[in-house]
């Protein structure tokens, strides 16, 4: 079910790693941040965008992980927008990502994955500000709706998930504290923060993400284990030794 967190901007969460589809409210109609995860959520997706009698107009995927790349022929025939980085490299990955997808989740329309055309520079119908960095995946972009004091954050500032650096490309530690510099700069204007996991953080809470994400990379560069109450989750066990690794090459 949707709930709107902002003016036009409704979130939706996955029972999957609390994944968030986020819909937002454009002057030219809807557009899908993300949707997801399985086929049973894109359909009461779709339902409820029924129910909300604006017509989808666009999609925005923040970057090239499956669960980031799905869509649903209920949604519409719509560009599906992504950073030129992105679309430059979803060829490559769009096997992969339907292997993952078909494993990972049912009634996933696996034809549908990863058909993403390249954001233009004025936004098109995207409303706000797109914001490109090279933490976690090549061009991931968040979006910043300054004026409804709203970030769309993709795969960041979780509290559910640590920083996953991504172990195919060099100097991830540098990038990532690097995207945290330019996110902290939009969350300067923000009271609402959407991650592409977890709860949604308002307040506070969005200075505290912040704070979070920043203490575990020093950790990293400091070579020392975070006191991160995320990794009380035993699964995370991996992806933490992974970046445990990685800055330590």
């Amino acid at each position: 079910m949707l709930s709107e967190v902002a003016d036009g901007v409704w979130v939706q969460q996955s029972a999957w790693v609390w994944s968030n589809a986020t819909v937002v409210r454009g002057e030219d109609g809807l557009v899908l941040v993300d949707p997801g995860i399985d086929g049973a959520e894109l359909n009461e997706l779709a339902d409820e965008l029924v129910r909300l009698d604006v017509p989808v107009v666009a999609g925005l995927s923040t970057h090239l992980h499956w669960d980031h790349l799905l869509w649903h022929d209920r949604f519409g025939d719509v560009p599906r927008f992504a950073m030129p980085a992105s679309v430059e490299a979803v060829g490559a990955a769009r096997e992969r990502a339907q292997a993952m997808a078909a494993e990972s989740a049912s009634g996933i329309p696996l034809e549908l994955i990863g058909h993403l055309t390249p954001l233009p520079a004025d936004g098109g119908p995207v409303p706000g500000e797109v914001m490109e960095h090279e933490a976690h995946a090549i061009g991931h972009a968040a979006l910043l709706l300054a004026d409804r004091g709203v970030l769309i954050a993709g795969d960041m500032l979780s509290d559910v998930l640590i920083p996953f650096l991504d172990p195919r490309r060099p100097g991830q530690l540098a990038a990532y504290e690097g995207a945290l510099d330019l996110l902290a700069d939009a969350c300067g204007h923000v009271e609402v923060l959407i991650p592409g996991h977890g709860a949604t953080a308002t307040g506070p809470e969005v200075a505290a993400r912040l704070a979070a994400d920043r203490a575990y990379l020093d950790a990293l560069r400091q070579g020392v284990e975070p006191a991160d109450p995320r990794l009380e989750q035993e699964w995370l066990a991996g992806p933490h030794r992974a970046n445990v690794d990685l800055a330590s090459s």
